[in-house]
């Protein structure tokens, strides 16, 4: 076993780690142990907490569903996994728990991470627009929010007309 890495250390190695575009679309989560070394197993704090209150949202204004993190879903371009969905009792009937949904959530969120690109959400709005969503939420880590339908944006969910996401904490 190696020595324990400082705080500043392993701080140092976990920006690397999150701006390392090798490591962007790798499927796991990563997590960098007490030497420094990396662990497949990045998201920010702000990114949970985000995921978190957008589940507790959908679970308190959409009683007839079920809503969910990591949500896998068969889409166009692949297997993609949504930040936190949100899925009615009667779209989930008849569909797998331990594998991706073959069709969409009718609600499908993505939160904007520092590593995803404008044209990957672009894509994977589109990819669970066609692979059944109702609604599209794209979530900026600022909490600033787009919405989109299969005819195009929206300015307000027709689903949960007043979503408040938690305001961004520093220092």
């Amino acid at each position: 076993m190696g020595n324990a890495a400082s705080r500043e250390v392993l701080l140092a190695r976990w920006a690397e780690v999150v701006n390392d575009p090798s490591l962007h679309d790798l499927p796991y989560k990563i997590e960098v142990n007490e030497t420094g070394k990396i662990e497949m197993s990045p998201a920010t704090n702000r990114h949970g907490i985000l995921q978190l209150a957008i589940g507790e949202a959908l679970s308190h204004a959409l009683p007839d569903g079920t809503a969910l993190v990591e949500c896998s879903v068969m889409t166009s371009t692949g297997i993609r996994v949504a930040d936190v969905a949100w899925i009615s009792h009667t779209r989930a009937a008849g569909q797998p728990d331990d594998g991706p949904y073959l069709i969409a959530p009718e609600i499908c969120v993505e939160i904007v991470s520092p590593s995803n690109s404008k044209s990957e959400i672009d894509q994977k709005t589109q990819a669970y627009l066609e692979a059944g969503a109702t609604e599209v939420w794209v979530v900026e880590l600022s909490g600033g929010m787009g919405i989109f339908a299969p005819s195009g944006p929206l300015v307000a969910s027709n689903l949960v007309p007043n979503v408040v996401l938690p305001a961004r904490r520093t220092g």
